[in-house]
């Protein structure tokens, strides 16, 4: 078995992936990033803003992180499914196996941590097969080796809605208990995903950051968009468009991740006036090893939303 991605914190994976030869994708004024006391709140709709605005990528290639090939785990198997404006994208995913019954099956849309996804990302996800839930993770674009531009958390907000419409249309999947989760850069892209669309009951980002300012200042290898334009940052940013989430939404995070304290009061304030509930927790232990704990939490949060 390929060692658990979750065994090494990402900067080590990312330098791994990118090293020096990798530099020049750097945009020349990533050390210089401006971030803000406290970004920008907008008042549009999530949802509405990304009919219209398009990202602008200054260098198009795929995701810095190393991989593996995307051979499913053991508990898994591999499907397709379709994304892009025209859907020209044809990404993996994995799905558990399962038998169709009478009654339509609950199922959990989970978004992988990092920039490719690997095994170790799957093993603990077995906890929502056993509890009953269909579960689907999806690879992003640009990811393993895969067709598509990485573009760092918008880009792949299509993705993870083209993977959830794949997930809706598999036989025996209850459409009306889709439920969303995703760890650390996936927890990222769930605050997102959620703010997207209603297509999703309820949804829990893991460890995600929700001020984009922040997260690239820390990985500014993954800027490949114009960081002279503060718009490119907000639109990853779910403190920017907090009013707009769409589904009922805890945000945990482990004890010892206490750098995301002051983002998630921040956003937790600002979505207070939502007619549904966003809260959030935290789950004992750090990026890594709250993982199991913050799934078990996640499945409680689930059914109690579905009670």
């Amino acid at each position: 078995m390929p060692p658990s991605p979750f065994s090494r914190p990402r900067r080590h994976l990312l330098q791994c992936a990118v090293g020096a030869a990798a530099l020049p994708f750097l945009p020349r004024h990533a050390a210089a990033l401006d971030v803000p006391d406290e970004p920008k709140l907008h008042h549009q709709d999530y949802a509405a803003l990304r009919q219209h605005f398009r990202t602008r990528l200054v260098q198009k290639g795929p995701a810095p992180d190393k991989f593996e090939p995307l051979t499913p785990p053991a508990g898994a198997e591999r499907i397709f499914y379709r994304s892009g404006r025209d859907g020209e994208l044809t990404l993996t995913a994995w799905l558990s196996p399962y038998k169709r019954k009478a009654e339509r099956m609950p199922a959990v849309l989970f978004l992988h941590g990092g920039n490719a996804m690997g095994a170790g990302h799957w093993h603990p996800l077995k906890a929502y097969i056993d509890a009953g839930y269909i579960v689907m993770m999806p690879s992003m674009r640009g990811e393993n080796g895969q067709n598509g531009n990485f573009s760092g958390f918008y880009d792949e907000v299509d993705d993870v809605l083209a993977a959830a419409d794949r997930l809706v249309h598999l036989p025996g999947v209850d459409r009306e208990r889709i439920f969303l989760a995703g760890h650390s850069v996936g927890g990222v892209l769930a605050m997102l995903a959620s703010m997207s669309s209603h297509r999703f009951r309820a949804s829990v980002p893991i460890s995600g950051n929700p001020n984009a300012f922040r997260f690239f200042s820390r990985y500014p290898e993954d800027i490949r968009f114009d960081d002279q334009d503060k718009r490119e940052f907000e639109v990853r940013s779910a403190l920017c468009y907090a009013g707009s989430f769409k589904a009922p939404t805890l945000l945990l995070h482990g004890t010892e991740e206490t750098h995301f304290e002051d983002g998630t009061a921040l956003l937790l304030k600002r979505a207070s006036s939502l007619p549904i509930t966003v809260t959030a927790n935290t789950i004992q232990g750090n990026h890594t090893s709250a993982i199991p704990g913050a799934v078990d939490a996640s499945i409680a949060f689930f059914k109690q939303v579905a009670a």
